[in-house]
């Protein structure tokens, strides 16, 4: 029986008390998937991702994805208990922040984590059927823009993700934490190779191209010029990596390069501001009745 005043232990809970609690082999994926270095030869092997944070946990499991263990701060028990009963069978490790910060390496933000198993690959055709305005994030190596673009992407209505084969993962701890999970509503895939290769496929599916880049023929969001790529019936836009930008073969195999009209002497935003001022200027519209 739990000590007075001490909540009711969840069906099957484990209490992570000491370092010697943090043994269990079933706490793995929370300590070796905390190294960045690592996290997609640890993705690999364990077929799983990270889900933190209450709303974001609650939001991988209403998309369909199942619980392998969730990992509970104490403060967090009550209003996580709908979500514990909901999936009986499924290991709960519970314990004091200090304990859980020991154990990942990091301060549980907002309360929980769950390890979940890893969908199975889309293929490009895949994430791609049905799609009007695709995203193609090249080389775009950092979880937290990645994550803020995919946010900006699902919220202005853009409905698939294509990466290249070096892009960030989409499913890594904070990509999803920066999200705030929309990135469970956005279908995506990743290319075998460079993009250039890519794109001759999309154009034959009837996609426009353009890249966001600063160019000598980049043509300005708000141009008139631009106006057959904003209301192309299927459009990819391509975002490069921070600093580099897109690479010089994608420029030259897209149909247009764009730019954000800006004053003289600024001639950039970060990637993700960048990028959601493009997706909401090319957002899908409405076609006009006839």
């Amino acid at each position: 029986m739990p000590d007075d005043g001490a909540p009711a232990p969840f069906p099957g809970e484990v209490r992570l008390q000491s370092a010697a609690d943090l043994a269990d082999p079933r706490l793995a994926p929370y300590t070796t998937l905390t190294d960045a270095a690592l996290r997609r030869d640890v993705d690999a092997a364990h077929g799983v991702f990270l889900a933190e944070s209450s709303p974001v946990v609650r939001r991988a499991l209403d998309a369909g994805h199942a619980p392998r263990s969730f990992l509970l701060g104490d403060r967090y028990r009550e209003t996580f208990a709908d979500v514990i009963a909901a999936h009986p069978g499924v290991p709960v490790f519970t314990g004091p922040d200090e304990v859980l910060t020991a154990l990942t390496g990091f301060h549980l933000h907002r309360g929980a984590l769950a390890a979940m198993d890893r969908p199975a690959p889309r293929s490009v055709a895949e994430a791609l059927d049905g799609a009007h305005r695709v995203l193609i994030a090249e080389d775009l190596v950092d979880h937290t823009n990645l994550g803020a673009v995919v946010r900006s992407a699902v919220a202005l209505g853009w409905d698939a993700l294509l990466l290249t084969p070096r892009a960030a993962d989409p499913l890594y701890r904070r990509a999803i934490r920066v999200s705030m999970g929309t990135v469970f509503r956005l279908p995506w895939a990743r290319a075998d190779g460079p993009l250039e290769e890519a794109l001759p496929a999309l154009r034959a599916a009837g996609f426009a191209t353009a890249a966001l880049e600063v160019t000598d023929r980049a043509v300005g969001l708000d141009s008139p010029e631009l106006e057959p790529v904003r209301t192309a019936e299927r459009l990819a836009l391509v975002l490069g990596q921070e600093g580099p930008g897109v690479r010089p073969e994608t420029l030259a195999a897209v149909d247009a390069h764009v730019v954000i009209p800006m004053p003289a002497g600024v001639d950039s935003l970060n990637v993700a501001a960048a990028a959601a001022v493009a997706l909401w200027e090319l957002r899908p519209r409405d076609t006009p009745a006839a």
